[in-house]
C-alpha cells in the first residue's frame, strides 16, 4: 500500500462520516438517543461505536505497546460509552478531535511504517499486524456501522444518501 492510496481512502471515510453526521443533525434529540434493536442499539450507540476506534489507539500508541508487551495488565484500552455523548453536538466535537488525531498520524506516516508491522496485546495474546491492514480495517468497520446508522436515519426520514466511492470522487472533481 502507498501513502497516497491510504490517504484517498481516509478522505473517502471522512466524506462518508460527514454525510452521516449531517443527516444526524436533522433528527430529533429523542431519535438520536433512542434505544433500538438495530445497529449497536440505536443511532447514538452506533455512532459512538464508530468513534470508539481501538485500532487508532493501537497504531498511534505503538511505542507504548511495544515497551509493555510483556505486561498484559499494562494494556488499558479506553472504551467510549454512549452516555458520555448525550447530544449530537458533543459527539461531533469528539469526532473532530479523533479525526484530527488520525490525520496527524497519517500525515506523519512513512511508506516503511505503513507497510511495517505493529505488535499489541489483547487479553491472553500478543498480536502482530501490518499497519495498512489495520488502517483499511478501520475504514471497512466504519462502513459497516455507517450503513447501520443509515438504516436508522432512513427510518427517521433522514437518509444520508449514497456512500459510493465513485460519488465521492465525482464530488471532488
Amino acid at each position: 500500500m502507498k501513502i497516497d492510496e491510504i490517504m484517498l481512502l481516509y478522505d473517502y471515510n471522512d466524506w462518508a462520516d460527514a454525510r452521516t453526521l449531517a443527516a444526524c443533525a436533522r433528527v430529533s434529540p429523542e431519535q438520536y438517543a433512542a434505544p433500538t434493536f438495530y445497529g449497536r442499539g440505536g443511532l447514538r450507540a452506533t455512532l459512538v461505536h464508530i468513534l470508539d476506534n481501538i485500532w487508532q489507539q493501537r497504531i498511534t500508541l505503538q511505542g507504548y505497546y511495544q515497551e509493555s508487551l510483556a505486561d498484559e495488565a499494562a494494556y488499558d484500552a479506553t472504551e467510549l460509552h454512549e452516555d458520555a455523548f448525550p447530544t449530537l453536538a458533543g459527539l461531533r466535537e469528539r469526532w473532530m478531535i479523533e479525526q484530527q488525531e488520525m490525520r496527524a498520524y497519517l500525515d506523519a506516516l512513512t511508506e516503511e511504517t505503513l507497510n511495517g508491522t505493529i505488535r499489541y496485546v489483547i487479553p491472553g495474546a500478543v498480536r502482530e499486524r501490518v499497519v495498512w491492514h489495520i488502517l483499511l480495517d478501520v475504514i471497512i468497520h466504519a462502513t459497516q456501522h455507517r450503513s447501520e446508522a443509515a438504516v436508522l436515519l432512513t427510518s427517521y426520514g433522514q437518509s444520508p444518501g449514497d456512500f459510493d466511492f465513485i460519488m465521492f470522487q465525482n464530488e471532488r472533481a
